[in-house]
């Protein structure tokens, strides 16, 4: 079984980006990882032109969104890491989820992903307040609800602002991966 951990944040370094490599080497044990960060991808953003709507294609392919998409279908598991920029995910990942339309299962035709994907999502934030956390994992299971991968867990980290303020927080993100290790009931 694959795992994709996507670093929604563009930051390839930062605390993001920390949380998604205790995340990667949790999953190894039970699952073939891949970590992908959205700033390695180029795409351009949606139109509006509701083309996908008649064609299931954008306008604007082939570009970075295909690729992430391939990743996507790839993966059994899907963790979404994100920061929160100005109380809600980073553009670069929203103008991702905008380009996904072609996928969005509320229009006919659309493309479609294998079925069976389960989804989780880790949130974190500088300040203390859940309530951007909470926000952040709404949109991105609002996405995963579109592209119908079943959403299965999330995980709110308040008080990180630099990845050194990550290892305070390692017994929450390693119960949290416990979750994810165990998100079937297959034998290997």
């Amino acid at each position: 079984m694959n795992a994709l951990i996507l670093n929604c944040s563009p930051v390839r370094d930062g605390a993001t980006a920390e949380i998604v490599r205790t995340v990667s080497e949790a999953a190894a044990l039970r699952f073939q990882t891949k970590t992908v960060c959205i700033g390695d991808y180029d795409f351009r953003f949606c139109k509006g032109c509701r083309r996908c709507h008649e064609t299931a294609e954008c306008v604007m392919q082939p570009d970075g969104a295909d690729l992430l998409m391939d990743e996507f279908a790839h993966a059994d598991v899907i963790v979404c890491v994100s920061p929160s920029y100005w109380a809600d995910i980073p553009g670069q990942f929203k103008a991702f989820i905008d380009r996904c339309t072609p996928w969005c299962n509320t229009h006919e035709p659309h493309k479609a992903l294998p079925a069976g994907k389960k989804g989780y999502v880790i949130a974190l934030r500088t300040g203390l307040n859940r309530s951007e956390c909470e926000r952040i994992i709404g949109s991105i299971e609002h996405f995963y609800g579109h592209l119908e991968i079943e959403c299965c867990g999330s995980l709110s980290l308040t008080g990180i602002e630099y990845r050194e303020a990550v290892s305070g927080r390692m017994d929450e993100i390693r119960a949290f991966c416990s979750k994810i290790n165990g998100s079937d009931t297959d034998e290997r």
